[in-house]
């Protein structure tokens, strides 16, 4: 079944903003995988939350698990633009995941890092603006 134009062009939307999670998380994992410092504009705060115990599940930075959810988001923006009803059941779902872990991340940056990560912060911005998205288009019948 083919979508309605006005969902066509949110998916696009949403799939678009799903790459530019993907890049920023494919940079940060990257970043934690080689050790190497990251360059966050002379903030020190990327740094203490990046560095942090937070950062990291079972030995994985979470960057990576941002990684997978970002690279699911896209894929299933893409075939829920091209109306696959499925598809915009798991977008849904995936991206409920991502805002409730984004929302847990931001807690922890606030009340017990007491710092913010530009890139972490970045990546928050895109889940809230996905969620919203999804909220937002219309369903189809």
């Amino acid at each position: 079944m083919k979508a309605p134009r006005s969902a066509i062009v949110i998916f696009t939307i949403a799939a678009i903003i799903a790459l530019a999670g993907l890049a920023d998380a494919t940079y940060l994992t990257v970043q934690a995988l080689t050790g190497e410092t990251l360059v966050c504009g002379g903030s020190a705060d990327c740094s203490r939350v990046l560095g942090s115990p937070y950062a990291r599940v079972g030995g994985l930075p979470v960057a990576g698990f941002g990684c997978v959810a970002y690279f699911g988001a896209f894929a299933f923006a893409t075939f829920a633009g091209f109306g696959y009803r499925r598809a915009r059941t798991l977008l849904s779902i995936t991206v409920a995941a991502m805002f409730l872990v984004t929302l847990w991340l931001l807690y922890v940056q606030a009340f017990l890092l007491h710092a913010f990560c530009r890139y972490c912060l970045f990546s928050a911005a895109l889940v809230f603006l996905l969620a919203a998205m999804i909220v937002l288009t219309p369903r189809s019948n």
